[in-house]
């Protein structure tokens, strides 16, 4: 997930998928079938239904002080989240590893600023950026987008006096985060998260 600035978290997510499964003591149980990876069409398709959710997207207690949000399930194991973002908040430039992801503004609108550039994933903190690598999108209610892995990008809302709420979902959930700063041409790796930094 991308990691907020003064964020709240919130409790929200459901007993894992552990807690229901069938015994297995038993010699005659069955196991269960192994879950299928989703696709990136698939994590789209959640987010979007996810998105059309009225009262899950009324339940997020919102701050005007800072982005916040309530874990899901995601279909497949994966790991999904849904996201309040104050005017003016941002994620900063970050990557998600080899997850795949999509997400889904499901109230106001966002932007996101991205890179059509694979970056090296070890080995380096400054690197220098090649003319028309930058992409840019709005991504007014209802519509969304999904991405492959190693997706370099920011999100912002650039409202002055509205919040946006979205729905994202990554597969695998989430190892690492990397963070960049940019400045003009200039990607710099300014730190890499774990899990335990934001959930």
């Amino acid at each position: 997930m991308s990691s907020a600035h003064s964020a709240v978290p919130t409790a929200g997510s459901a007993p894992s998928p552990s807690s229901t499964a069938a015994p297995t003591s038993s010699p005659s149980s069955a196991a269960a079938p192994a879950t299928a990876a989703p696709t990136v069409a698939e994590l789209l398709e959640f987010v979007r239904r996810t998105a059309r959710d009225e009262a899950l997207i009324a339940s997020l207690p919102l701050d005007p002080e800072g982005r916040t949000w309530i874990r899901l399930d995601g279909p497949g194991g994966s790991e999904a989240w849904l996201i309040g973002w104050p005017p003016g908040t941002g994620t900063g430039w970050h990557d998600h590893a080899d997850s795949i992801g999509a997400f889904t503004t499901a109230a106001g609108a966002l932007e996101e600023h991205s890179l059509a550039v694979r970056l090296p994933t070890d080995g380096w903190k400054t690197l220098e950026l090649t003319d028309g690598v930058d992409r840019s999108r709005e991504l007014a209610t209802g519509q969304g987008r999904a991405f492959g892995q190693n997706h370099v990008h920011e999100v912002l809302n650039a409202s002055e006096d509205a919040h946006a709420i979205s729905v994202h979902a990554y597969y695998p959930p989430l190892p690492r985060i990397r963070r960049f700063s940019r400045t003009g041409a200039v990607l710099r790796l300014e730190q890499t998260e774990s899990p335990e930094d934001w959930q």
